[in-house]
């Protein structure tokens, strides 16, 4: 009897050392990311798949490739969605706790030092620096229009639905004008994309019941109403409101999440434009999430600490992403039987295309190009991407020195 109690007991230590070891293995990879990973959530995803399933092994192309499908199909950033199942699979919820906090931290913690330090710099150069990021917005994001155009928006169909958000957005001030997009995309998607659609792989395996799929959905659901009417009561709650809602209806992630922002935070008043085109450009040239944009947006927001604002935006912005896929993964590889559910995306990934194309019009575009100068140094910078093929960062650092040259 002792001997099978200490046999027990042996297996359950070599157990959870084994769990211990996965946990310390899937926060020094995603550590690494998160210092090294440049060029936004595309080339995250390929980072993932050369560390994940090529050098570790963790999963095979065809997991990885579901993986993707799904976290590209929900609202919220897709690459750190990715990044956050992988660790669940791995290592468990503290697995997929860890990948998140590793994999954000480095850009966030860039990004609130250069808020604090940005409001301190003044001057001729200081102004030619902000020039040089807010021109870098425009080149970044006209170059995000142009590459997601090409792949979300391949026939006349789809690039109708992507105008029709456009008019959505510029005639629709705010969020609504970017909800009602989703939603006429949407829905033209399911009546109108109903074209052949690719056969199924094999499903998902994660360790996750229905019942906790369900609660992560309900606390959602329960925060995207509630917050709202919570926000009058206190300075906290209303950013909490604006940022978790600008993570829960992001459709794309990445730089479709500035629209959204923009309205939540420079239409408010909490932040001028200047500033936030300003940390817009700063954030393209750091490793990791572009959903961090958020720690430099709350390091600014008034009457709040710095440190403690960027914390909440921070977490707001990336909780709704991460409660929806854990409440969805249950589901999956039922829902995505369904034949109208990849119509139905398609529809909205267009909408995606024009609620971004809108936001490079205004407010990228209107605040930072305000002469011929400005025109040809953003175009430069769209050409270093597109055809250069130069890393974002690399051209923060072009646009940056020519924005410099204009204070001599």
């Amino acid at each position: 009897m002792d001997d099978r109690r200490a046999e027990a007991t042996h297996s359950a230590n070599k157990a959870a050392a084994a769990q211990g070891g996965r946990r310390q293995e899937v926060f020094w990879a995603f550590l690494r990311l998160g210092l090294s990973a440049f060029g936004g959530p595309v080339a995250h995803l390929g980072y993932f798949r050369h560390e994940f399933v090529t050098r570790r092994q963790w999963l095979n192309d065809t997991a990885y490739a579901d993986l993707v499908a799904l976290c590209q199909f929900l609202p919220g950033p897709a690459s750190s969605q990715v990044g956050v199942a992988l660790g669940l699979m791995r290592a468990g919820p503290w697995g997929a706790a860890l990948a998140w906090l590793a994999f954000t931290l480095p850009s966030a913690l860039l990004l609130v030092v250069f808020a604090l330090g940005a409001a301190h710099v003044e001057g001729p150069l200081a102004q030619g620096l902000v020039s040089g990021l807010k021109i870098t917005a425009v080149a970044i994001v006209a170059h995000a229009v142009w590459g997601m155009a090409r792949h979300l928006c391949p026939d006349k169909i789809r690039a109708g639905i992507a105008l029709a958000g456009v008019f959505a957005v510029l005639l629709i001030n705010g969020p609504l004008g970017q909800i009602g997009a989703i939603l006429i995309g949407s829905l033209a998607g399911w009546l109108l994309c109903r074209q052949a659609t690719a056969p199924l792989s094999e499903p998902l395996a994660f360790a996750l019941s229905r019942r906790s799929g369900l609660i992560a959905l309900g606390l959602f659901i329960a925060l995207l109403g509630l917050l709202p009417l919570a926000a009058s009561n206190a300075a906290w709650l209303a950013v909490a409101d604006g940022f978790y809602r600008s993570g829960a209806l992001v459709f794309g992630g990445g730089h479709v999440v500035l629209p959204l922002l923009e309205a939540q935070v420079v239409q408010s008043g909490w932040v001028n434009a200047d500033a936030f085109l300003t940390g817009y450009g700063a954030a393209q040239a750091v490793p990791g999430p572009l959903f961090t944009f958020a720690a430099y947006l709350g390091a600014l927001l008034p009457d709040i600490n710095p440190l403690v604002g960027a914390l909440l935006a921070l977490l707001a912005i990336f909780v709704p992403g991460v409660l929806l896929l854990v409440g969805i993964l249950p589901f999956w590889n039922s829902f995505r039987q369904w034949q109208g559910a990849q119509a139905l995306m398609r529809g909205a990934n267009a909408a995606v295309v024009g609620i971004l194309a809108a936001a490079l019009y205004h407010p990228v575009w209107t605040s930072a190009i305000i002469g011929p100068y400005e025109f040809a140094l953003a175009l430069s910078g769209f050409l270093l991407l597109s055809v250069w093929k130069l890393p974002a960062w690399a051209v923060v650092i072009v646009m940056a020195l020519g924005g410099l040259a204009t204070a001599f």
